[in-house]
């Protein structure tokens, strides 16, 4: 009699381990075969969850099986998630119905303008280009503006994270706070004692940022320079600025390496060889260290400066005349041997 209990009790035992370790396996038992992000748009149907699933799941009929115990069908939340080795179903699915997405990251480079950054953001977001242009403007229009080129100040060249679903206003959001925060009282009362608008003090920045090619330790002493021709009314004759008047002629399609004669007439207003004073806007991106940099600019009596084939990335600075001739000589000489065109 004790032997048969004791077997029984043994029966019970294996059948509810047998039970109980299927029903972990279900729920909680690892299921992803590789790590992988899945992205569920908006209007994602039940089928194209499970088929966005299925390239990273062990087994997509069990994770099938949970999604439709748990009503994922109903209950998703659209958004970039991340299918990591050591998670089971119930946390997968539970994960999209709470909407803990994974955040991406984006790059803001010193893009040439709006419309060539956004080309590049919107590849990792549910919109598309076109959509965040027509969302941006309309904040544009709403703070005065032509366009969204107009809110180029508000960017930065930095990382930051957004979520794969943001929207054109919750990406911008980030920016606006981002430029109130900079323009505290200290830089408003730098901005007044430099007697140039927000605007010019962006556009000499992003000058400054080309020429020093982000080059924080040249930045100052290249704004000293442009305020130096600027204040004297000599044309800042600024390579960068023509490089941009003739890639925005081409969309940014046919990037240009080197300023020859016959690029100075460029058409544009953002050309200073052929125009006097601080372009219209800026022509670029521009960091926080540009903007201090016109802020905060060095005094000194530059009015020329060359690229120094010796320090690559670096300049020559004079005021005199001849010894620029020399120097723009030993430059034009260093492109030409290197066949850069």
């Amino acid at each position: 009699m004790k032997k048969a209990i004791l077997i029984i009790i043994l029966l019970v035992f294996v059948i509810g381990g047998f039970f109980g370790f299927r029903f972990y396996t279900k729920y909680y038992g690892n299921n992803i075969k590789k790590d992988g992000y899945v992205l569920i748009p908006h209007n994602a149907g039940f089928k194209q969850i499970l088929d966005s699933a299925a390239k990273y799941v062990d087994s997509k009929e069990a994770f099938a099986a949970v999604a439709k115990e748990k009503d994922l069908e109903k209950y998703f939340k659209p958004g970039r998630y991340h299918f990591q080795k050591g998670l089971g179903n119930a946390h997968l699915v539970n994960m999209i119905k709470a909407g803990n997405q994974s955040e991406n990251s984006f790059r803001i480079g010193d893009f040439g303008d709006v419309y060539q950054m956004l080309g590049k953001v919107t590849k990792k977001t549910e919109l598309d280009s076109l959509q965040f242009v027509k969302g941006l403007n309309t904040i544009a229009a709403e703070k005065g503006y032509n366009s969204a080129e107009d809110l180029k100040k508000y960017f930065f060249i930095d990382t930051y994270n957004f979520f794969w679903t943001v929207t054109p206003e919750e990406f911008f959001k980030k920016f606006n706070d981002q430029y109130n925060e900079f323009w505290n009282s200290e830089r408003k009362a730098k901005e007044q004692e430099s007697g140039l608008t927000r605007e010019q003090i962006y556009a000499l920045a992003s000058i400054v940022y080309k020429e020093s090619g982000g080059k924080k330790d040249e930045m100052k002493t290249i704004a000293g320079l442009y305020l130096n021709r600027y204040r004297k009314g000599m044309k800042l004759q600024s390579d960068p600025t023509v490089i941009y008047a003739i890639n925005k002629q081409t969309n940014f399609q046919r990037p240009i390496k080197r300023v020859f004669y016959k690029h100075l007439s460029t058409p544009s207003p953002y050309n200073t060889y052929a125009n006097k004073g601080i372009p219209p806007g800026p022509i670029c991106v521009v960091d926080k260290n540009s903007v201090d940099a016109v802020l905060n600019a060095e005094k000194n009596d530059y009015i020329f400066m060359c690229a120094d084939p010796a320090r690559l990335g670096y300049h020559k600075f004079t005021a005199s005349a001849e010894q620029h001739a020399i120097n723009a000589k030993a430059y034009q000489d260093w492109l030409n041997s290197n066949n850069i065109k």
